[in-house]
């Protein structure tokens, strides 16, 4: 083993290793900064709205002052719906459902502060709603029903109704934690425990489980499947000019700051990719590189290395101390870009924590991760390409 490490320190090409280095250091770190990047920036989305995807948009009919006065209805026809679904810009698509049976909801701070109001209930199919499949269930006949309350509900009474009573200011965590007394009446009466488990930007509703509409519509109103105002669609491309052209050419609305989120995260999407596609580009450039180094250090000792074969070396002996020579470089190559991406990530992350200061960061975990699995296939593919080297001069050797 020894004679071989003194040919290898003999003809080591410092500078062909360091560009092999170097090169595979840089797309190395663009990969996993732009996976991280694209993780933390999702992560900030999430926490603006854990429980809806931004592929998610919300249709609407407009309220003209022509149907407010005639009475014409706003809802969409079967036929509407089917011809909307049908678009090629739509992978699927869900209708909200509305309460038809009164609702009223009282909650209280403190033994002397309560609040109550009438209120209503909406739902959607509980495939459009990203949140705990345990904390969205209902079961006929329970008491306790989840909610998703609109954000500037909250917004409306921290800096509103508080402001100008003296009340205490709700957080999120704290209203989560208030069960809120639901009565509902149609064809009778009964209570429920309200339980918050989200809060939403996207929509200026209460949103309440499909189960739990579906059986409380039946229940208290004795109504089955009513024609809907709003639809849920879910897009491939919100950036897909299809969509506004669809829109404006059958006089629908839908809330256009949310579409243009949904562009921006799209977009975002396609750079980290595009970025992360030059960064394996770079990854692979830099190990033919090592290999190009290896197979010219491997040929220069190719008459002494079948030496060392003549007097007994096996080929794995031999082949060993230029595998271990790129597995830890690789190695090393995967720690100096772990601590790279920790530094850039920290500038960024700063930023991120003055715009948002509830931002919960993730962990570096998935980037590290994807790390590890490049080192293992680089690493794999130079021990078994360098020991086919030797095995080719073993094989001329005989």
């Amino acid at each position: 083993m020894n004679l071989v490490w003194k040919l290898l320190r003999k003809h080591i090409s410092i500078p062909q290793l360091a560009g092999f280095a170097l090169a595979n250091l840089a797309g190395m770190t663009i990969v996993m900064l732009g996976l991280q990047f694209y993780t933390d920036t999702q992560a900030v989305y999430r926490s603006e709205d854990s429980f809806m995807k931004s592929t998610y948009i919300i249709i609407n009919k407009p309220v003209s002052t022509i149907q407010a006065l005639t009475g014409r209805s706003s809802v969409f026809t079967l036929g509407e719906i089917q011809k909307l679904a049908e678009q090629p810009f739509v992978e699927r698509m869900g209708k909200f459902a509305s309460s038809a049976f009164d609702v009223k909801a009282t909650f209280g701070l403190d033994a002397t502060t309560n609040f109550s109001t009438e209120m209503f209930f909406e739902a959607v199919p509980d495939e459009f709603v990203d949140v705990n499949t345990d904390d969205w269930t209902y079961k006929a006949g329970e008491r306790e029903v989840p909610i998703i309350l609109p954000r500037n509900y909250l917004d409306l009474y921290n800096f509103g109704y508080a402001q100008s009573r003296n009340l205490p200011k709700l957080s999120e965590g704290v209203l989560g934690a208030i069960r809120i007394g639901i009565e509902v009446s149609g064809g009778r009466r009964q209570d429920f425990d309200g339980r918050i488990v989200g809060f939403s930007n996207r929509l200026n509703t209460i949103l309440v489980p499909w189960s739990f509409m579906n059986w409380a519509n039946v229940e208290y109103a004795g109504t089955t499947d009513a024609a809907p105002t709003r639809l849920i669609a879910e897009v491939g491309n919100p950036a897909d000019e299809r969509i506004a052209a669809y829109l404006q050419d059958n006089n629908y609305e839908t809330d256009r700051d949310k579409l243009d989120a949904s562009k921006t995260t799209y977009m975002l999407r396609l750079i980290v990719g595009i970025v992360m596609t030059v960064g394996l580009v770079i990854c692979i450039l830099s190990l033919y590189i090592l290999m190009l180094s290896v197979y010219l250090l491997v040929e220069k000792n190719s008459t002494k290395l079948e030496n060392l074969l003549l007097i007994g070396y096996s080929p794995a002996r031999v082949a060993m101390p230029y595998q271990l020579l790129t597995v830890g470089l690789n190695l090393l190559v995967l720690v100096l870009a772990t601590v790279l991406l920790i530094v850039i990530r920290q500038y960024y992350l700063d930023m991120f924590r003055s715009f948002f200061p509830d931002f919960n960061v993730p962990a570096i975990s998935t980037a590290v991760g994807v790390g590890v699995v490049l080192l293992l296939i680089v690493s794999i593919f130079n021990i078994i390409t360098i020991y086919t080297k030797v095995m080719t001069i073993w094989k001329r050797k005989n």
